[in-house]
This record gives C-alpha cells, sequence and structure tokens, in this order.
C-alpha cells in the first residue's frame, strides 16, 4: 500500500500534544485589532485544543502526527 500524503494546510495549522490531543490557533487575531480590548487580544494569543467532535477529522488529515 503507498503511503498516505499528509494535508499540508492541515499541518501547518495543527500540532499534535504528546497526549494526542490536537491544538490550534485561535480565531480573531488576525487583523481589525484595535476595537478589540487588551484584555481580548491577550486571551487570543494562548493556543487552544480542538474540540472532541473534530478530532476524528483532523487526525485523518495527518496521518504520520
Amino acid at each position: 500500500m503507498p503511503k498516505m500524503k499528509t494535508h499540508r494546510g492541515a499541518a501547518k495549522r495543527f500540532k499534535l500534544t504528546k497526549n494526542g490531543k490536537i491544538k490550534r490557533r485561535r480565531a480573531c487575531k488576525g487583523h481589525l485589532l484595535t476595537k478589540k480590548s487588551a484584555n481580548r487580544k491577550r486571551k487570543l494569543r494562548k493556543p487552544a485544543l480542538v474540540h472532541s467532535s473534530n478530532e476524528k477529522q483532523i487526525k485523518k488529515l495527518l496521518p504520520y502526527g
């Protein structure tokens, strides 16, 4: 059987943790930042985990993660 290809877009956006959970970047930090409070922007800095209902889909895109 041939090797599976990693989805390159997913590989750039998601990283696997040691326990097998998937880390993602938070949304709303790309532009239009002047209207957002410093507190809100600071909270958006921290990475978040992908919800359990979406984990299966993303793990399929990252077969060698």
